[in-house]
């Protein structure tokens, strides 16, 4: 169809709709004589005659009727699809899957995402735990968190945290039994909770930096090894040696003194969790909820 056809097809259908060029003028909100043009012009491009006009009413002919018998549904669709549109900016509904570690999960997304789900009961939000660099396509996911701002090509990065540090914690009667490490070399001589990575099942190597900036990866040994964050706060809170995780994931048990810190100086802060999303995604309406809830406020 050609483009300025549309506007043509319009105008007919509220003429044949108001059985007025006086009413449907009024409607488009243009004169009765550009309306009267309009729909000339329309007629003369089809060869054909699409309205009867009398002088107390205007009505389609047979071709008229047929012509708008397709259009009239067509334009329903069009206007229903932008209602339904409209209605979802001010009523947003979907479905968001989001894809990140559980440390991310419970100590940022929810309490941050909780709110605004209260206040957008259509919206849901499906949390998928990995601690992998996961493919978004492959997960069926429409956003990942990770660690800084670096994504590949193709992706948008959106710091939704501050930013952090990993501390080397242990519990104070630990402390009082096995001594407190000077450097983290001492932690060879210590019984340290292993992490083991999901993303290719090594132990984690606790990363230090010392004064002129140079990184320190220490491989350490214990009895006990997790694959998540959770269970290795818990055992260096009963006593089973040192742990190196989240400053603030330790800071209620440190506040209470239940744990301690420390090589705090060997622990500089880096960049917190990003939210990445392809850039090619236009935000639905849910996912533009998350996107509010989750953006760092400066």
């Amino acid at each position: 169809m050609l483009r300025e056809n549309i506007s043509d097809l319009i105008a007919l259908a509220a003429v044949a709709e108001e059985r007025s060029f006086t009413r449907a003028a009024a409607r488009l909100n243009i004169s009765q004589s550009a309306l009267s043009h309009t729909i000339k012009a329309l007629e003369t491009r089809l060869g054909l005659r699409l309205l009867t006009r009398t002088t107390r009413s205007v009505a389609p002919t047979i071709e008229g009727e047929d012509l708008l018998a397709t259009l009239t549904p067509c334009f329903e669709q069009i206007e229903a699809r932008l209602q339904a549109l409209n209605d979802a900016r001010d009523h947003p509904t979907g479905t968001v899957r989001i894809v990140a570690t559980e440390y991310a999960i419970e100590s940022l997304l929810w309490p941050k995402l909780s709110p605004a789900l209260k206040e957008h009961p259509s919206v849901n939000v499906e949390f998928l735990m990995d601690y992998g660099f996961t493919d978004l396509a492959d997960a069926q996911c429409d956003a990942g968190v990770r660690y800084g701002e670096q994504v590949s090509d193709g992706m948008i990065s959106m710091r939704i945290g501050p930013d952090e540090r990993m501390v080397c914690i242990g519990a104070p009667d630990y402390f009082a039994d096995a001594g407190v490490p000077l450097t983290p070399q001492e932690l060879s001589d210590h019984q340290c909770i292993n992490l083991r990575l999901s993303t290719h099942g090594a132990l984690y190597a606790w990363e230090f930096e010392d004064s002129d900036g140079n990184e320190i990866r220490v491989k350490v040994r214990g009895q006990t090894c997790f694959n998540t964050i959770n269970p290795v706060l818990r055992a260096a809170i009963d006593g089973h040696g040192l742990a190196l995780v989240p400053e603030r994931l330790a800071i209620p048990a440190l506040e209470t003194g239940t744990l301690t810190t420390c090589l705090e100086e060997y622990s500089p802060y880096f960049p917190g969790f990003h939210l990445f999303y392809p850039s090619r995604q236009r935000p639905s309406s849910a996912f533009q909820v998350v996107l509010d809830a989750l953006r760092e406020k400066a």
